[in-house]
């Protein structure tokens, strides 16, 4: 193959017509796509050898990144002088696989592209790849659109903490309203039982309302992400293993159903870990709060389908009615309690997993129980510490 290769000249491609005409007009589309296709289509295409050379390479390319002769395809694509840690390339030399990868580059004029790159294997007939064919696709603007609607959620999720933040804390001031009353009505009648009642009540509301400020305070100033590359059942083996015993105290069966082969992801570990603790928490404390003698089991899950990974915490207490269901992501709401729950713990849930560009849902049927569900799509994942080569590769079938 040639480093350079001058623009085909000829007639332009005439349409098919019948009779004499249609075996001229089929040899003059063989050579327009012999010579014409590979620099007219609007995708970036180089071929490279075993030694990472850009060996040819059609228009586009040559329009989008500049000059590439005798370049390496790290140099040309990423402006960088070594190999990518993470190189898609040298595993389709050595296994012959298609690969379809996300990438971050340098375009000829300096500015940084988010590119979609296929990887096809030129395969000799004795099973030999001398070249790889990388076809690349720019999808800046793309990302640049994901990245808003990732933004405009989590403006939505603002609005609705401010709503929840008010709602939070008007039930915390009604409950002191309350334990006031009380006990003025207690020292004004003299009656010791009803001023004790008044002032539990206020105990309990001021401790609710220390916990609330303690627990809103870590919740604003949230915490550093840290992304690694992780095996995603971690989290969900650590959670089982710290509820087991105490579901088990509380004659609640804690099962743990794990897909084995799935691939490691790019998570915030402690984050995850911090989302599964509060939905398991929730769904032992929904069993604890249940009627009937029938036996309580809560089931944490992971697997993944369809590029997506997928946590669901399941059980089968008393389910949450619609009326609780319209609250539950949108305000500081619990059902435990005034003296247990201050409603955080969904929301902070709702934040780490918008921060990881998926979202939380659940199902639920009073008296039956709930299903808690995280989906985290791979593609929206965040890089491990804004790594280069770090996005998701999917690999297709051995082509013929």
């Amino acid at each position: 193959m040639s480093a350079q290769r001058p623009k085909a000249a000829g007639p332009a491609l005439q349409p098919v017509v019948p009779g004499n005409g249609h075996a001229m007009a089929s040899e003059e589309f063989s050579h327009w796509i012999r010579t014409r296709l590979f620099d007219d289509v609007p995708v970036a295409i180089c071929v490279i050898d075993r030694q990472f050379r850009i060996v040819e390479a059609n228009r586009t390319f040559t329009e989008t990144y500049g000059q590439w002769s005798g370049r390496s395809c790290f140099r040309v694509y990423k402006d960088i002088d070594h190999r990518c840690e993470q190189c898609g390339a040298i595993r389709t030399f050595a296994d012959g696989q298609t690969r379809v990868r996300e990438e971050r580059g340098v375009v000829g004029d300096g500015r940084e592209i988010n590119y979609l790159v296929h990887m096809l294997p030129l395969q000799r007939p004795d099973g030999g790849i001398p070249y790889v064919v990388e076809m690349s696709t720019d999808i800046t603007h793309i990302k640049q659109l994901e990245r808003q609607k990732l933004e405009a959620e989590r403006l939505g999720a603002v609005g609705e903490t401010v709503a929840g933040i008010a709602h939070g804390i008007k039930n915390v001031l009604m409950g002191l309203e309350g334990g006031v009353y009380v006990v003025n009505s207690g020292l004004r009648h003299g009656d010791g039982e009803r001023f004790a009642k008044g002032w539990t009540m206020l105990q309990e509301n001021i401790t609710r309302i220390s916990s609330f400020v303690k627990e809103f305070l870590d919740f604003a100033k949230g915490r550093k992400t840290t992304v690694a590359l992780i095996d995603p059942n971690l989290p969900a083996r650590q959670v089982y293993e710290l509820f087991r015993h105490s579901a088990g105290q509380s004659k609640i069966k804690l099962r743990l159903k794990l897909q084995e082969d799935i691939d490691p992801a790019p998570l915030d570990a402690d984050g995850i870990h911090t989302c599964l603790a509060n939905l398991v928490s929730n769904a032992i404390d929904a069993c604890l709060m249940s009627e009937g003698d029938r036996k309580f089991v809560v089931t944490l899950t992971t697997r993944e389908d369809n590029g997506r990974l997928i946590y669901e915490v399941a059980d089968n207490g008393r389910g949450i009615d619609y009326e609780i269901s319209r609250k539950i992501f949108t305000s500081f709401f619990s059902t435990k309690g005034s003296n247990k729950g201050t409603g955080l713990g969904l929301l902070t849930t709702k934040k780490i997993v918008y921060q990881h560009g998926g979202k939380v849902s659940f199902e639920s049927k009073e008296q039956e129980g709930s299903v808690f569900r995280i989906e985290l799509p791979r593609q929206r994942l965040p890089n491990p510490s804004d790594t280069e080569d770090a996005e998701p590769e999917t690999t297709a079938t051995k082509q013929p």
